[in-house]
């Protein structure tokens, strides 16, 4: 029990990991507008106006963190591999729409950041255990 909440933690780590890392290059590839950021109000204007691939880039992510945090937690796991991959796409999940309620996004991008990561940890999981079967028979 201890190993499978341990290996959830680990996977969200990875998954964040994942999503800042995403973050950080959709910076570098979409720049921030020029000026200041003094209130919430600013930052979801910025949302609101971001580019289309702006908006894809960071729909990626989190889609990308949930197969790769999926992955990590059933990996880890030792008895409830798929329950540890879904729990890292429900908490993605969380995220997701603790965000768009935070800062407006277009809704396209909430439903599928809402449909989209459970499915994609079940993913990754699946690719854990497929991967932790072959080397059990090596």
């Amino acid at each position: 029990m201890i190993r499978t909440m341990f290996s959830v933690m680990l996977g969200m780590l990875v998954a964040m990991m994942v999503m800042l890392g995403l973050e950080f290059v959709g910076t570098w590839m979409f720049p921030m507008p020029a000026g200041q950021l003094a209130s919430e109000a600013d930052l979801a204007e910025i949302v609101a106006n971001a580019p289309t691939g702006k908006l894809v880039w960071v729909l990626l992510g989190w889609l990308l963190a949930a197969v790769c945090g999926g992955w990590v937690a059933a990996r880890v796991a030792r008895v409830h591999r798929m329950g540890a991959a879904i729990a890292v796409g429900v908490l993605i999940v969380l995220g997701v729409l603790g965000n768009a309620w935070m800062l407006p996004h277009p809704l396209w991008m909430t439903l599928l950041g809402v449909i989209g990561p459970v499915p994609l940890a079940w993913c990754g999981g699946r690719l854990a255990l497929r991967r932790a079967r072959t080397d059990a028979s090596a």
